[in-house]
């Protein structure tokens, strides 16, 4: 069997399955165990699976509503969220409306900003603080405070949104997917996410490459209707869809 015929097999028995252990394909695909051990890191590496010890998981695929804690979150992929919020801030004009979600990666956003001339409006509580600290002109909307990720949500949020005509919004996703678009576990952020995309002129979600090919039970906007900023760019068909900017080679 080609290397090609491998790879594509493998994936189709792990997204019909979600998980398989290297036993299971070895035996499958009648081949030896350290072959598929590195065709397992092959695919890993360009993000079409998740290598877990023993095997492999889908990651197109997220089970449930399970969310990380955002202490949790902000500890990870720390070098790809720096590089994208040092670039997001360079997007940033005298004149703009700002929408900043909640999220870690927005959160770093916030540390690179130096336009003292734009007004910013988020539902981050950290944000929030974080803009104040720095002498920005924010606002936070009101709404419900979610314990797990500190944003502000519920039917107020949506309302003060509806009232606002961004020039620009910096969202957070938890997957981007080509069918499915950009998803988040819980139903009230993804309505927030929406009406923030809707309400603004230029969109831009700023995921790492993790976030590529998962999908959460909530999708909050097609996948066209906004610009990536990421780190790494290992699946190029997004590209196709979407105008991407890669912020490290």
């Amino acid at each position: 069997m080609l290397t090609q015929e491998r790879f594509q097999s493998i994936l189709n028995l792990i997204n019909d399955k979600g998980a398989v252990t290297v036993a299971e394909l070895s035996e499958l695909l009648d081949t030896s165990e350290s072959t598929v051990r590195r065709d397992l890191t092959t695919l890993d590496k360009l993000g079409k699976l998740k290598k877990v010890f023993g095997g492999a998981t889908s990651i197109r695929q997220t089970p449930g509503n399970i969310e990380d804690d955002v202490r949790l979150r902000m500890s990870q992929m720390m070098e790809e969220k720096t590089a994208i919020g040092m670039y997001s801030a360079t997007l940033i004009n005298n004149t703009d409306f700002v929408f900043i979600d909640s999220g870690t990666t927005t959160l770093r956003l916030i540390d690179f900003i130096e336009n003292a001339r734009a007004t910013y409006i988020t539902n981050g509580i950290d944000h929030a603080r974080k803009l104040i600290n720095k002498g920005l002109n924010a606002y936070i909307i009101g709404g419900k405070v979610k314990p797990m990720t500190e944003a502000v949500v519920g039917t107020e949020a949506i309302n003060n949104l509806k009232s606002f005509n961004f020039s620009k919004a910096f969202m957070g996703s938890n997957g981007i997917d080509v069918e499915a678009g950009y998803t988040t576990p819980d139903i009230e952020e993804a309505r927030i996410k929406e009406t923030a995309v809707n309400t603004s002129y230029m969109a831009f979600v700023l995921a790492d490459h993790t976030k590529f090919r998962r999908v959460f039970p909530v999708t909050f906007s097609p996948i066209q209707k906004c610009c990536i900023i990421t780190d790494k760019l290992r699946d190029n068909s997004f590209a196709n869809e979407t105008v991407i900017k890669e912020v490290l080679k």
